[in-house]
């Protein structure tokens, strides 16, 4: 049977182009050192008007947006979001459906998310179906290259503009890191809640250990205390963590297998998520029912301006990560980037779409591709 496609709503073409930001100072956590960060941009054309869609990751990404998923959606109804999602992760079946094919697949179906709001003149939280008006934002960085006086620069920044909740890398130096956090505490206080990301760095008895010298400061979240692929070492370390610590993970599931397997291991208290990994706003919803269906919040990992307006409108949406390196590029490329007020971001119900522009002319000097 074939579909009648209006030819004002039909998605015409997808530019695609990459851009390297440096870092504004080196950066590291427990498993890695960076000095610049990728993002891959998809705009999607029909009815005059241009949908932004993003994933961070290497410029290859591009190239699999072109070759392999541009002609899955080309003349599909840009009304029609979770058709051309479907078709994009059909084309990409014997490449794989993880790993970068997910970043692919997010990055176009964001694009088509935004291309439809702003076909219809609304919001993109608003098409969504908008639960709230504005999602609470915790401060992401603390890096473990950054001495003392960079920490307290950062977290201290950040509880000044009145965030509640700051989160900080550990791992790098395990030995130095109980001091760092004792460090931290002092910085922001007893009223803040105080958080760390081990991105992995340590055995199930390591985190556990770990956990409880972290509990002597108060910290409410253990993140990634183990490998996000060790299901096991993830629930001995929720498991046997102090009383009130929440294990979180996930940033790394590209499709709700993965987030059914985090859930059915009993692995994690929070699940995080990211809307550029795991397939997009679509991929991002079913999450939503996931975390629903099993009782647990999520926690949007990174992108802040995309999240703004998907988490507005999940159930189990807990909060969004304000991560240093990414606020900073996505208020470096796009006009009407949000920032936080009062803890929080609040999407533009008056602006169209994801609310925000390519500042093309800025762009340039950062592009790859």
């Amino acid at each position: 049977m074939s579909v009648t496609v209006a030819q004002d709503t039909a998605i015409e073409r997808l530019d695609v182009s990459a851009y390297t930001i440096p870092t504004d100072r080196p950066e590291a956590d427990g498993t890695l050192a960076w000095d610049a960060t990728t993002l891959v941009l998809v705009e999607a054309h029909a009815g005059g008007h241009a949908g932004l869609g993003w994933t961070y990751g290497p410029a290859a990404i591009a190239a699999l947006v072109r070759d392999a998923l541009s002609d899955a959606v080309l003349g599909s109804d840009a009304l029609d979001v979770p058709a051309a999602w479907a078709a994009a992760g059909r084309r990409l079946r014997n490449a794989g459906s993880g790993g970068l094919g997910a970043y692919a697949v997010a990055a176009v179906d964001v694009a088509l998310w935004d291309l439809k709001a702003r076909l219809l003149d609304v919001s993109l939280a608003s098409l969504l179906g908008r639960r709230r008006e504005a999602v609470p934002v915790y401060g992401s960085g603390g890096f473990t290259t950054y001495d003392d006086d960079e920490l307290a620069a950062q977290l201290g920044g950040w509880v000044e503009q009145g965030l509640t909740r700051v989160k900080m890398k550990v791992g790098s130096r395990p030995g130095d890191d109980p001091r760092r956090v004792a460090f931290a505490r002092e910085v922001v206080g007893d009223a803040v809640e105080l958080m760390v990301d081990g991105n992995g760095a340590w055995t199930p008895v390591e985190a556990r250990a770990m956990a409880e010298r972290f509990a002597e400061h108060d910290v409410a979240w253990f993140e990634e205390p183990v490998s996000s692929d060790d299901l096991a070492g993830l629930r001995y370390v929720r498991e046997h963590a102090p009383t009130g610590m929440a294990v979180a993970a996930g940033e790394y599931a590209a499709d709700a297998y993965g987030f059914r397997r985090l859930l059915e291991a009993g692995a994690v208290d929070v699940v995080q998520g990211d809307v550029t990994r795991c397939g997009g706003i679509s991929g991002l919803m079913v999450a939503d029912a996931l975390c629903c269906a099993h009782a647990r919040s999520f926690s949007a990992h990174c992108a802040p301006t995309i999240h703004a307006h998907a988490c507005a409108a999940m159930q189990s949406a807990e909060h969004i990560e304000w991560f240093h390196d990414h606020a900073r590029i996505e208020a470096l490329l796009f006009a009407g980037a949000p920032q936080p007020a009062g803890g929080a971001l609040r999407p533009d119900p008056g602006s169209p779409g994801l609310g925000v522009e390519l500042k093309r002319a800025d762009a340039e000097r950062w592009r790859m591709a």
